[in-house]
């Protein structure tokens, strides 16, 4: 879960820049800095989705509008050093909150801006590159200009005389090989088959950093990662990677033993993050109700828990008894159906049913099969399930 914020920051020409902050409901273990790609914005989806992704994490993250873009103000772009300056003033701003930030991800042109701002962010320890162009003036390949505004992929957006020219002036090699040198680690993270930018864009980088530097290929994820499944892949491998490099995750940042904690990765969406012990894992719905199909549905993980007791079960029975089991295996499924054999039960009720099909190997002769089919129902979640459970519900109230 996590509390959202809209925030106002001032430019470094005085400019408004609209912002949204993401701050996870537990301790905070660092925060994050989204800068979007080149005319895009601050709610593409795929930014959406790795703030909520880092956010469950425990990192906070800030995502906002450039110069002249969504609900910053401006009026028109101003180049690529208008950029770097506008992420300045972000990082400003949370620093003056005590926020960091010592994370900076930066996708196409904003990973650009990243490279080049990092070495002035002395909170940052780590920065991540999506599609970047090492070249900024990449960015203005296809673009068209026409009296004092540029059109690019059929949008058309007003620029600053100095627009073309800003873009010109910048050699980014220096400013990646700097990163190392005030203890910057890089992730490069790009789809060989971009077309909007060249995976030789990001060899450029790679081989201009120096160590720490890692590189992680989206492949077929496309330049702005439309799909949900390659924005949630790129999120939890900047969340894994980054963890190497961010401060330690505080002890009260963990559910207490014995506690399975759920948190909600996407509000607009279903996926969860599951923490239980030291194990993560997630749960979602199929595409087919709203989800976006990232992680088994909730009675797909109850279908699992059954399958795994019943296979503990047996293995721990047949372990004490010396029999030659080899193999154990457990199909499990569920579905609703009407509830014609509940004495009970009104004709239009229905009851959930899980058919479990247990797979033995093994030379196990009959009477074995048949006492180890017996010991499966002793199975704690099969008893849980079948005897019935009570749930007793409280509401968490947020201090103040």
């Amino acid at each position: 879960m996590e509390r959202v914020h809209r925030i106002d920051i001032t430019g470094r020409d005085g400019q408004r820049l609209a912002a949204v902050l993401h701050h996870p409901l537990g301790p905070r273990r660092a925060t994050a800095l989204l800068a979007h790609c080149f005319t895009c914005g601050k709610d593409l989806p795929a930014a959406r989705r790795i703030a909520g992704r880092l956010v469950a994490a425990g990192i906070a993250v800030m995502r906002f509008d450039f110069t002249g873009l969504g609900e910053s103000g401006g009026g028109a772009l101003r180049g690529f050093a208008g950029e770097v300056e506008d992420i300045l003033a972000a990082a400003e701003r949370l620093g003056e909150d005590g926020m960091g930030p010592e994370l900076l991800v930066g996708h196409s042109l904003g990973g650009s801006a990243v490279l080049a701002a990092a070495a002035d962010i002395p909170a940052a320890r780590a920065v991540v590159t999506i599609g970047a162009p090492f070249d900024p003036a990449h960015a203005l390949a296809r673009a068209e200009e026409a009296g004092g505004r540029v059109t690019i992929a059929g949008r058309s957006f007003p620029v600053s005389p100095r627009f073309f020219a800003d873009f010109a002036d910048h050699d980014p090699a220096p400013r990646i090989a700097a990163l190392s040198r005030s203890g910057k680690a890089l992730l490069v993270m790009h789809d060989p088959m971009d077309e909007v930018v060249s995976i030789d864009h990001a060899s450029r980088i790679f081989l201009a950093a120096r160590h720490p530097k890692s590189f992680v290929s989206l492949e077929g994820a496309g330049h702005l990662l439309h799909r949900a499944a390659d924005a949630e892949y790129a999120a939890g491998v900047i969340a894994a990677w980054a963890e190497r490099y961010l401060p330690a995750a505080a002890a009260a940042a963990e559910p207490a033993e014995g506690v399975v904690r759920v948190s909600e990765a996407d509000p607009e969406g279903f996926l969860q993050d599951i923490r239980a012990g030291r194990h993560t894992l997630l749960a979602d719905e199929p595409a087919t109700v709203g989800g976006a199909d990232l992680g088994p549905s909730p009675y797909q993980l109850l279908a699992a828990a059954l399958g795994a007791c019943t296979s503990m079960t047996i293995r721990m029975y047949v372990r004490r008894k010396g029999w030659p089991l080899e193999h154990v295996e457990v199909d499990v499924t569920h579905e609703k159906v009407h509830a014609a054999d509940c004495a009970d039960c009104r004709p239009s009720d229905r009851i959930d049913l899980f058919r479990r099909r247990i797979r033995l190997e093994g030379p196990l002769d009959a009477a074995q099969q048949a006492r180890i089919v017996e010991i499966a129902d002793r199975c704690p979640v099969h008893r849980t399930l079948t005897r019935g459970a009570r749930v007793e519900t409280v509401l968490d109230k947020e201090e103040t």
